[in-house]
């Protein structure tokens, strides 16, 4: 993800005893026994406004989402060559 755009990439493997690292669907796909992967941009640990009456359009960064969606591209890109 890093080579695709120059935001900065964090990786790490957690517990779920780690507050957040299941705030997300791959979970139902952990309790099944699938291995799944979540791609974060830490939510709530960076942005006061996430799922609160303040998080509107224009608290949003779009130009920095649209690198992580071309980031992501590229992980994707890079697992299926």
């Amino acid at each position: 993800m890093a080579e695709a755009a120059p935001l900065p990439v964090w990786s790490m493997n957690a517990p779920r005893f780690v507050s957040g690292i299941d705030f997300s669907d791959h979970l139902n796909y952990w309790d099944l026994g699938f291995e799944a992967v979540m791609v974060t941009d830490t939510a709530f640990y960076r942005n006061a406004n996430y799922h609160r009456a303040t998080d509107t359009p224009e608290t949003l960064d779009y130009a920095r989402m649209a690198m992580v969606v071309e980031q992501v591209a590229n992980a994707v890109q890079a697992l299926c060559r």
